[in-house]
């Protein structure tokens, strides 16, 4: 019998499980969890910090998931350390557990900045559901926030304060919102409809420090300012787990390095999801996680399939904003935009020759996903690309 052992249980972790067990009906499966709590949606934190969800209502597998196939789920327990001769994880609690085959899906963690202060209580990052239920916990006891980075998870978390009736700003180093899925124009359209909805935002800002005793008492800024508030959120990006991956000699670069069957170069040894690097990236989407866990627990039982480097596209998930994004919005190294805006509605197309390389849908986004495959795909536009640019064309000619 074989046995294998997954090391987290997030998306990549969970879509190894299906797929190992798919395939092998009498193999052993132990999961290793540091989270209290089964597998959920993170995506979804926002919603519950905005009470309009509760973690049952984003949990993906519950208890009975894991029990119909008979995998022993370690909520709760992290891994100290791995030893690829011996075949061997060492875990916190039970001891040392051997294995045939192991996934390291080990995920990243919300970074917080070296910023003077940010030790202090109501300072946090959001990653985990015990981040956001702490971060519910403290918007109950305060009416004024700072979100320090104008990124997708922060302006969701920033709505979802403001939807609670805290005063909200919003701090970000760039000169603009969502520097890396928007170009100017857009950004600003954006801005503007989330200022609508009653955040503040302060761009250019930078954080040198948080005021206070033992808690926040305010953001200071380095042009001198401070800003008063009872509750900080960094949301400055992740930073991938990589302790486990470096203890058992793997090749890391800017994450864990994978083939495309999510091989490391350790015998026995896969990863998946945020903590790897592929083709030179590391994603951190949820949707290429579940995909790169299940090619990782296809090949792990036997079953060789392959990752393909796509670029997704992503999303605002704030009632009232249609955002979708993808690939490469800077010109510059294209030929061609085809661009349409009138009023809250703009689009932005980048092309090189007649294929798709980036897109920016905001407003109605009635064919971004259509634009998306064709870009992915590298599909050849003939003359359809000409008419990208019309406010009427009609994306469902990107299927053919």
């Amino acid at each position: 019998m074989k046995r294998y052992v997954i090391i987290g249980n997030g998306a990549a972790g969970a879509a190894a499980v299906g797929e190992i067990r798919s395939r092998d009906g009498n193999c052993s499966i132990t999961v290793f969890s540091r989270e209290e709590h089964p597998h959920y949606y993170r995506p979804r934190l926002p919603d519950y910090i905005a009470r309009e969800a509760e973690l049952a209502d984003f949990t993906m597998h519950a208890g009975d998931w894991y029990e119909s196939r008979g995998v022993d789920l370690r909520l709760g327990e992290s891994v100290t350390s791995i030893d690829p001769k011996a075949g061997e994880v060492h875990t916190q609690k039970s001891g040392t557990f051997a294995y045939d085959g192991l996934l390291v899906a080990s995920g990243s963690s919300g970074f917080l900045p070296p910023v003077d202060g940010s030790d202090k209580a109501g300072v946090f990052t959001l990653r985990t559901f015990s981040d956001a239920a702490s971060i519910r916990d403290a918007a109950g006891k305060t009416g004024v926030a700072v979100l320090v980075g104008g990124g997708l998870l922060g302006l969701e978390t920033a709505r979802a304060l403001c939807g609670l009736g805290i005063s909200v700003e919003v701090l970000e180093r760039s000169e603009r919102i969502l520097s890396r899925q928007l170009d100017g124009e857009s950004s600003l359209v954006l801005q503007r409809k989330l200022e609508g909805m009653g955040l503040s935002f302060r761009l250019g800002a930078k954080v040198s420090g948080i005021v206070g005793g033992n808690s926040v008492h305010a953001v200071a800024l380095e042009d001198g300012s401070e800003i008063e508030c009872g509750l900080v959120i960094f949301s400055a990006g992740v930073r991938p787990n990589l302790e486990l991956a470096a203890s058992a000699g793997v090749e890391l670069g800017r994450a864990i390095k994978v083939d495309k069957h999510m091989a490391t170069g350790v015998p026995g040894i896969w990863a998946a999801g945020d903590c790897i690097e592929f083709e030179g990236s590391v994603c951190g989407l949820w949707t290429v996680a579940m995909e790169q866990g299940s090619v990782a627990g296809s090949c792990m039982a036997g079953d060789l399939k392959s990752h393909v480097h796509s670029e997704p596209p992503v999303s605002l998930k704030v009632a009232g904003v249609d955002l979708v994004a993808a690939g490469e919005i800077d010109a510059g190294k294209a030929g061609d935009l085809k661009v349409f805006a009138s009023g809250d509605v703009y689009r932005r197309i980048v092309l090189e020759g007649d294929v798709i390389k980036g897109m920016i849908f905001l407003g109605p986004t009635a064919g971004a996903y259509e634009c998306a495959a064709a870009m992915n795909g590298r599909r050849r536009l003939g003359t359809l690309a000409d008419g990208l640019g019309r406010g009427d064309f009609d994306f469902s000619a990107l299927a053919g």
